[in-house]
């Protein structure tokens, strides 16, 4: 059985692919720096809505859930700062902040991808993240592979 398109790219994403494969295989959260993306922290019940409104114009990256503390963290591409920062339900993480992830195809340690990542690099635009957050906002963003 060949691993999960998501599962390789996640890997791919860390300066030590190795090292994040030993620990999903320890049954452990690997420690992901953000190279690829931005790591995006948002309340979990809000982010439900806000996927809801990405999934229907397909414009829907990644996002890690973490129930226990219901908090997801969303995968979004360059340009989050700019976006985001005005935004008081998002907390944007710095670059190379470690997302303690589990495989794409997996529940580990009480966290679950709710939208696993492909394997194609698609990020969540943060115009578009910013939009599904805003009251009135619109999406007049793209997906960026």
């Amino acid at each position: 059985m060949s691993e999960h398109p998501g599962t390789t790219w996640l890997a791919s994403c860390s300066p030590s692919p190795g090292a994040v494969r030993s620990a999903w295989k320890a049954g452990e959260l690997a420690a992901v720096p953000a190279t690829e993306w931005r790591a995006v922290e948002a309340p979990l019940l809000r982010s439900v809505d806000a996927m809801q409104v990405l999934g229907r114009a397909k414009r829907l990256g990644p996002v890690l859930a973490w129930a226990e503390a219901s908090v997801v963290w969303w995968l979004v591409a360059d340009g989050a700062e700019e976006h985001l920062v005005d935004l008081p339900l998002l907390i944007l993480r710095p670059p190379l902040w470690p997302l303690r992830c589990p495989p794409a195809h997996e529940y580990l340690c009480g966290r679950i991808w709710l939208e696993k990542p492909d394997g194609s690099g698609l990020l969540t635009d943060p115009v578009d993240l910013g939009a599904a957050f805003s009251r009135g906002g619109s999406l007049a963003g793209g997906v960026y592979r």
